[in-house]
């Protein structure tokens, strides 16, 4: 229906965007994936999709089609939706989740939050033919660390917006930071929360 939005940055989180297109301002959902390529950018162009319920229309972006592809892909599978779908993408790098099919790692996959053992032993049954033939995605990631503070609440911030309750959330994001030293990048930080939550 949407097949992509091009526009302004006006808000950016690390679990959504809103993008200015022509003075209408769109409310996107991403992932941490997303997120890392184009938080530096002020205009860009994201490929989404739609997601029609009874009582919503959510947008779902993606920084470049191979993600998207994935994404359509994973929630295709019976018991995922698009926000297990965003989370196995914000959990797992798009390097992390092919490897882990492909070598039918359930596991890796079953480490994403929501994600039982079933649902993960289908995302491989399902999906490890398909990224063989089409080779799906490359690794992309460049990250730059941050401040701590800042880190940490944005980090926080997303987390609780992901579902993991607070308290939760803080315990393991302070281990991580005390453990990590000055090196760690938000993305790096909500991932080691998501696998350790």
């Amino acid at each position: 229906m949407i097949s992509y939005l091009k526009g302004k940055l006006v808000q950016k989180e690390p679990t959504h965007v809103v993008i200015d297109v022509n003075g209408i301002g769109y409310h996107v959902n991403i992932s941490l994936t997303t997120f890392s390529s184009i938080k530096n950018e002020e205009s860009i162009m994201l490929h989404t999709y739609l997601h029609v319920k009874e009582d919503s229309h959510t947008l779902f972006g993606f920084s470049n089609e191979a993600e998207k592809k994935m994404f359509l892909n994973l929630i295709s599978i019976s018991g995922v939706g698009p926000s297990t779908g965003l989370m196995i993408q914000s959990s797992l790098t798009s390097g992390e989740l092919k490897q882990a099919i492909i070598s039918e790692d359930v596991k890796t996959i079953q480490g994403v939050k929501g994600v039982g053992s079933k649902t993960a032993q289908r995302i491989i049954l399902e999906l490890k033919d398909k990224i063989k033939k089409e080779g799906l995605y490359q690794e992309s990631e460049d990250f730059q660390p941050q401040a701590h503070n800042t880190i940490r609440t944005e980090a926080l911030s997303a987390l609780i917006t992901l579902g993991i309750n607070k308290p939760t959330a803080e315990k393991s994001i302070d281990r991580i930071l005390k453990n990590s030293g000055n090196t760690i990048t938000l993305e790096e930080l909500i991932k080691l929360t998501l696998k350790n939550a």
